[in-house]
């Protein structure tokens, strides 16, 4: 876990002067990818209400882009359990230019993050 973070953090180095200029928005679009059946929805999570697809309950903690046209990228904290068996599967930062910098990682189902959105 700490390897991670360590990882998103060089990643995001060159980004904390854009921290500043950030937008916290209270929704994402997220995709969710069901590898068995081959569904691949959008989906829109707000921080207030949390969603479940199958046994994946997903939860929304913050959504920060770049004010301006800058950048179309998306930061989003995101939680996802397994809520039948009620485990953690992934807990961490996806950002929507790097989906496989910090994926969930489950043998079915993926999940990242498209962009914030506005409510």
């Amino acid at each position: 876990m700490l390897r991670h973070f360590a990882a998103i953090l060089c990643f995001l180095m060159p980004a904390l002067g854009m921290a500043q200029q950030a937008r916290e928005n209270g929704a994402a679009e997220l995709r969710w990818l069901d590898r068995t059946t081959g569904v691949l929805q959008n989906i829109i999570v707000s921080q207030e209400a949390p969603i479940k697809l199958g046994p994946l309950e997903i939860h929304l903690h913050s959504c920060r882009s770049p004010l301006g046209d800058v950048s179309p990228d998306a930061f989003a904290l995101v939680q996802v359990k397994d809520w039948p068996r009620d485990e953690m599967l992934f807990e961490g930062w996806m950002v929507a230019s790097s989906p496989a910098l910090n994926a969930l990682e489950h043998p079915r189902y993926d999940v990242w993050v498209l962009r914030c959105k506005t409510l």
